[in-house]
């Protein structure tokens, strides 16, 4: 029987919607589920993961030195909550990114990365070049499986009739000196998070300063969605890198995305292929974006996002 152990995303006492999309491919996988929370204070994150449908076990490991989630801190006591397990899973978010390779190297095993579907409990499917292809892969079936999700492409599990058992650990796990945390820096905003928000309006370089960017800021507003912004938008100094989606920014999959001003690179629409309905506003009827958008307007964005906005009310 596969024993599968995840790996609990959270921040400020809160579970990322991240750890949900995990379960979903857990239970694709199939087989007991038991989900990780390292944190300071882990009751409360680790009482959320337990609601979740398809987890068997949640594991609250407590450590001060949980107060902030860094890899080096946590990798030493994930190898040893693997043990035994067939699996461990992470999201494909900065997070996972930085945690399961080094999981994978305590463990002696290759890691597998953005799993987007399952064929067998050793055997999974994951976008190369840029999404542009998909390839199969298979591991060794004496080998632990390390890998990353794909958040995009699994559905969040929903709650469960009834909570999983919460069992408090320690881990005897000699962790590293090497690393410690300095400080955190992070833009504070009260829209919702963009990796996990159901509706994101993205703006491109068409809009031509950071100061024309503030009608992107009004429409999400109005939709009460998060903003995105194109790569060519963040190189030009509009908006701060962490809004970037795409292939080397941030993978989504809201169910409403609206473009504006974005032409389409390739690098971009790999970022926003799981989307539920792409609406794209652009003058050059000729943009790739077209090619992927269920709805489009060809028109002065400048002249169409207000005219939007204010029929929002």
């Amino acid at each position: 029987m596969n024993t599968i152990l995840i790996v609990a995303e959270h921040h400020a006492g809160q579970l990322n919607p991240a750890t949900a999309r995990c379960v979903s491919c857990a239970r694709k996988i199939g087989g007991e589920i038991t989900v990780a929370v390292l944190a300071d204070a882990p009751a409360a994150i680790a009482a959320q993961a337990a609601t979740l449908d398809g987890v068997g076990r949640v594991v609250a490991v407590a450590d001060a030195a949980h107060t902030q989630a860094l890899a080096a801190m946590y990798a030493p006591q994930i190898a040893v909550l693997a043990r035994g397990c067939t699996h461990v899973l992470a999201p494909s978010t900065t997070f996972g990114k930085d945690l399961l390779p080094r999981v994978a190297a305590l463990l002696g095993v290759a890691q597998v990365s953005d799993l987007m579907q399952v064929e067998g409990p050793h055997r999974f499917v994951r976008p190369i070049y840029a999404g542009n292809a998909l390839v199969t892969v298979e591991v060794p079936q004496e080998q632990t499986v390390v890998a990353t999700v794909r958040t995009a492409s699994w559905p969040e599990a929903a709650a469960g009739a009834q909570a999983a058992p919460v069992e408090t650990r320690s881990v005897d796990a000699a962790l590293p000196k090497h690393t410690r945390f300095v400080t955190l820096q992070s833009a504070k905003s009260e829209r919702p998070d963009l990796q996990s928000a159901g509706r994101v309006v993205s703006g491109g370089r068409a809009l031509g300063s950071s100061e024309n960017f503030r009608i992107i800021y009004q429409l999400a507003d109005k939709l009460g969605a998060a903003v995105g912004a194109s790569r060519a938008a963040v190189d030009a100094g509009y908006v701060p890198s962490d809004m970037q989606v795409g292939q080397t920014g941030k993978i989504i999959a809201p169910a409403l995305y609206v473009a504006i001003g974005i032409s389409g690179a390739i690098q971009h629409l790999t970022g926003i292929k799981d989307a539920g309905t792409i609406v794209a506003i652009n003058k050059d009827a000729e943009a790739p974006i077209f090619e992927v958008a269920d709805y489009g307007l060809v028109g002065d964005l400048f002249k169409l996002v207000p005219e939007l906005t204010q029929a929002l009310g």
